[in-house]
C-alpha cells in the first residue's frame, strides 16, 4: 500500500463519524477504496505522459518549492468520459477524468465589523463588493456586527447601517450575536434594561440562537454573551459569565440531533471560547464532548480576537477569523491579521476552506481594454514642474526657501483620487505644504504649490535633494484600483556661478573602487547617426577590467581601457565595432581620447592623432538602452556600475556629429556649442552635483568618494 494511500485514510479517518466501531470500518474501507482509486489513476488518472517511475522533481526541474502540494482532503471522484458528457472530434490516447456530478456548494464567513472605526463600514462594503462576485449559496457572521456599547437610539442608527449594506448581497446572510450588539453603556444608566441590547437585537436582527439546513449541512449558530440571567451582568473576562446557560445548551442537543444524519454540521459563536484563559474551561467539559458525540460537526467558526486562527481538536476544526472592518492592528497580515473573510466549499467527504484579504477580489467583467489602457496612461502620467529647487555654491546666512509648483492632469474618462508628497532622506529639509490631496475629475487638471527650505548654511557633499511622489486610485464604478507611484526629482536650478567654467582647471579623482558619475540615460539624448566621445585621462593604475566613459550593455558605446589598453566599441547592425590599437598606456600621463563614429566609419584619436579607423555599412542604426552612461567605470545590466577607473578624468564632452575627421591638436579646457549633448568640465561642484555645462544644463550626482583634484601638471606628453 502507498504511503499516500495511508495519509489520506488518516485524514478520512479524522472527518469520518466518531463512533468507535463505525471509524474502525471507515478506515478499512478507505483504505480499500484508495487502493483501488489508486490503480484507477495510473489506468485512467489525470492527462499524462506515457513516462512511469519518474523520480520526484525529474519532471519540475524548475520548480523551488512544494506549496501546491494540498494537505488537506484527498483529491475529488472523477468518473470515466461517456459519449454523452465528452465530445471530440480529435483522436489521442489521453484519458480525460470527468468530475463526478455531486451537489457541492459554497459559503462565505465574515469576521468582526466592530470595535474600530466607524468608517470600518467601508471595508465592510467591500467584503460585500467581492463576496458578490463569487456568488456562494449563503454568508455566515461571527458576531459584532454593530459598535454598541451605546444607548438606544446610537445602536439603532448602526444596525440599519449594518443592515443597509449587508443586504446588497445576492445571497442569504446570517447574523450572530457579538458582545457589541449586546452590551449597553453607561452601565449606570437608569434607563438600561436588564439584559442591555437584547431585546433590541432579537427585534431586529434575529433569534439569540438557532438553526437551519441547507444542501445536507446543518447550521448552528449559538449566543456566547448570556452573562448573569439573575442580575443580567454580561462580561468577556470572567469565566463564570462564560458558561453555557441550561437553556441554550438543551437547544444545542436538540439542534444536533436534528442534523445527525447530514454530511457536516458547523457551528457558530463571537466568543472562541475553546481557547481558555478568561473564558474558562465551560466549553471544554460541556460543549466541546457533545460536538464530539455528534460525530458530524466538522468546524466551529468564532471571532471577537481580531486575527486569524486555527485550533483542530479531536477531529473538529477550531476556526477563528479577523476582521471586516473592524479594529486591526496588522501585526503580521500575511500571519492572519487583516481584514479578510472565509470561503467555505463543502462537498459530501470533505471540506477546503481558504482565506481571502478583504478588496482582493477581481472583477472580471470590469477589466476592459479601455480601462486597462486608461490606468496605463496614469502609469505613465508626465508631471511638469515650474520652478524648482535653488542651488547656490556661495554660503548663506539664512536657510534657502525654493518655491515651486507640480502640475499633472487626469487624461481619463474616470476620477481619479491623488495625493502629491514631497520626501528627501535629508531631514534637514522642510516642507509646506509636505503634501496635499483630492480627487481630480475626468479630463481635469491640478497644479500643486509647495515651498522647500533647507536648513543649511550651504549644500554639502552629504545633501540630498527633493523628490516628488505621485499616489493614484483609479476610481472604477466598482473597484479602486491603485495605479504605480509616479516618482520624480524636483528640479534643481543653479546659479549663475555654480554653472559658469572654473577659474582652476580641475578634474574629477576617482579611487577605482566604487567611485564614479552616473549619467541618467534620459539626461544623455544622443541622437542616431555620427557622435563623438571625448575626454582627458590619467590613470593610476590599470585594472584588468577598466570602464572609462560607458553606456555598453550588448548595446550602446563605450571606452575602456583594461589593462592599459585602449578599446572603443558601438553597437551598430547587431554587434559590436571595436577599435584596440597597439598603444600601450601608461600611468601617471595625461591622454585625451575621442572616439567618432562618422556614419560610415569609427574612428579613434588618442592626443588627436588617429590610432584606427574602422568602416562600417552607411548609417547603420545604434541599439539604444536605458542604462546609464558612466564616467569611470562599466554599467552591468542593472546599471549599477562595476570595473572602475583608477586615477583622474576631466573635459568629458559627448556631441553629435563627427568631431574628428583628421589628426587635430586636442585643447586642455573643451568647451560647449549647440552640437554639445553633455559636456563636463569637471571644474565645480555644488554640494554632490558636478555640473553639466552643456545647453541641457543639468547635473549629475558624485558616487562614492569622487571628488575635484586641482590640475597641476604639464599635459606634454612624452
Amino acid at each position: 500500500m502507498f504511503e499516500g494511500e495511508v495519509l489520506m485514510a488518516t485524514r478520512f479517518w479524522q472527518c469520518c463519524p466518531r463512533q468507535s466501531v463505525f471509524r474502525l470500518l471507515s478506515f478499512i474501507a478507505c483504505i480499500a477504496m484508495l487502493s483501488l482509486w489508486s490503480v484507477g489513476q495510473v489506468m485512467a488518472g489525470s492527462p499524462s505522459t506515457e513516462t512511469e517511475n519518474v523520480e520526484p522533481g525529474e519532471e519540475t526541474p524548475h520548480l523551488s518549492h512544494d506549496r501546491h502540494l494540498h494537505r488537506y482532503g484527498v483529491p475529488h471522484e472523477t468518473i470515466q468520459p461517456s459519449e454523452q458528457r465528452f465530445f471530440t472530434t480529435r483522436s489521442s490516447e489521453i484519458v480525460l477524468p470527468l468530475p463526478s456530478e455531486e451537489d457541492a456548494f459554497t459559503f462565505a464567513v465574515f469576521g468582526d465589523r466592530t470595535g474600530g472605526q466607524p468608517e470600518g463600514v467601508d471595508v465592510l462594503a467591500d467584503a460585500v463588493r467581492d463576496v458578490n462576485l463569487i456568488e456562494p449559496d449563503l454568508v455566515m457572521t461571527v458576531g459584532d456586527l454593530v459598535n454598541g456599547y451605546n444607548r438606544t437610539a446610537e445602536w439603532l442608527i448602526q444596525m440599519r447601517e449594518f443592515k443597509s449594506i449587508m443586504n446588497r448581497l445576492l445571497c442569504p446572510w446570517f447574523p450572530v450575536a457579538g458582545n457589541h450588539d449586546v452590551y449597553w453603556r453607561p452601565l449606570n444608566d437608569p434607563e438600561m434594561p436588564k439584559f442591555q441590547h437584547q431585546d433590541h437585537y432579537e427585534m431586529h436582527f434575529g433569534p439569540l440562537w438557532y438553526s437551519f439546513q441547507h444542501k445536507q449541512c446543518a447550521f448552528t449558530v449559538i449566543y456566547s454573551d448570556e452573562g448573569d440571567k439573575e442580575t443580567g451582568e454580561k462580561s468577556f473576562s470572567k469565566p463564570r459569565l462564560q458558561k453555557i446557560s441550561d437553556e441554550q445548551l438543551a437547544f444545542l442537543r436538540q439542534a444536533l440531533a436534528r442534523g445527525k444524519d447530514c454530511n457536516h454540521q458547523f457551528i457558530f459563536l463571537h466568543h472562541p471560547r475553546w481557547i481558555g484563559g478568561n473564558y474558562g474551561d465551560d466549553w471544554k467539559k460541556r460543549v466541546h464532548p457533545l460536538l464530539v458525540e455528534a460525530g458530524n460537526v466538522t468546524a466551529v467558526f468564532a471571532g471577537h480576537i481580531h486575527h486569524m486562527r486555527s485550533d483542530p481538536n479531536d477531529g473538529i476544526e477550531y476556526i477563528a477569523l479577523a476582521t471586516v472592518g473592524g479594529g486591526q492592528k496588522g501585526v503580521v497580515p500575511e500571519a492572519g491579521y487583516l481584514h479578510q473573510y472565509h470561503l467555505v466549499t463543502v462537498r459530501k467527504e470533505q471540506v477546503a476552506m481558504a482565506a481571502f484579504p478583504v478588496g482582493q477580489a477581481m472583477d472580471v467583467r470590469e477589466i476592459t481594454s479601455s480601462l486597462q489602457e486608461e490606468t496605463i496612461q496614469l502609469a505613465r502620467l508626465p508631471v511638469t514642474f515650474k520652478g524648482g529647487i535653488q542651488v547656490s555654491a556661495a554660503m548663506r546666512e539664512k536657510p534657502s526657501t525654493s518655491q515651486f509648483s507640480v502640475s499633472f492632469s487626469n487624461p481619463t474618462s474616470r476620477p481619479v483620487e491623488y495625493t502629491v508628497s514631497l520626501e528627501s532622506v535629508d531631514n534637514r529639509w522642510q516642507f509646506a505644504p509636505d503634501h496635499t490631496h483630492g480627487v481630480l475629475n475626468a479630463g481635469a487638471s491640478c497644479k500643486a504649490d509647495f515651498s522647500a527650505v533647507y536648513q543649511a548654511k550651504q549644500f554639502e557633499r552629504l545633501s540630498e535633494m527633493v523628490q516628488v511622489t505621485l499616489s493614484q486610485d483609479y476610481l472604477a464604478p466598482a473597484t479602486r484600483y491603485s495605479i504605480p507611484e509616479v516618482k520624480k526629482n524636483v528640479p534643481l536650478l543653479f546659479s549663475d556661478e555654480a554653472s559658469s567654467q572654473g577659474t582652476v582647471n580641475r578634474a574629477l579623482a576617482l579611487d577605482g573602487s566604487g567611485d564614479c558619475v552616473s549619467l541618467e540615460s534620459i539626461k544623455v539624448p544622443l541622437p542616431q547617426g555620427p557622435f563623438t566621445v571625448e575626454c582627458w585621462f590619467k590613470a593610476r593604475e590599470f585594472a584588468d577590467r577598466v570602464g572609462l566613459l560607458a553606456k555598453t550593455e550588448q548595446s550602446e558605446y563605450g571606452i575602456f581601457a583594461s589593462r592599459g589598453q585602449l578599446d572603443a566599441s558601438v553597437f551598430l547592425g547587431g554587434a559590436y565595432k571595436n577599435i584596440r590599437p597597439d598603444l600601450k598606456l601608461k600611468v601617471g600621463q595625461w591622454y585625451h581620447v575621442a572616439m567618432v563614429y562618422e556614419g560610415d566609419s569609427l574612428a579613434l584619436y588618442v592626443d588627436g592623432k588617429p590610432q584606427s579607423r574602422l568602416p562600417t555599412k552607411p548609417l547603420m542604426k545604434r541599439k539604444a538602452n536605458w542604462l546609464p552612461f558612466i564616467v569611470g567605470a562599466d554599467p552591468d545590466v542593472r546599471g549599477r556600475p562595476n570595473s572602475f577607473f583608477n586615477g583622474e578624468i576631466d573635459e568629458i564632452r559627448i556631441s553629435k556629429g563627427a568631431r574628428y575627421n583628421q589628426p587635430f591638436e586636442p585643447k586642455r579646457r573643451l568647451t560647449s556649442d549647440e552640437n554639445t549633448v553633455i559636456f563636463l568640465d569637471c571644474d565645480r561642484t555644488v554640494g554632490p552635483f558636478l555640473i553639466d555645462r552643456s545647453p541641457q544644463g543639468h547635473s549629475f550626482r558624485l558616487t562614492g568618494d569622487a571628488h575635484l583634484t586641482d590640475v597641476k601638471e604639464s599635459v606634454k606628453q612624452e
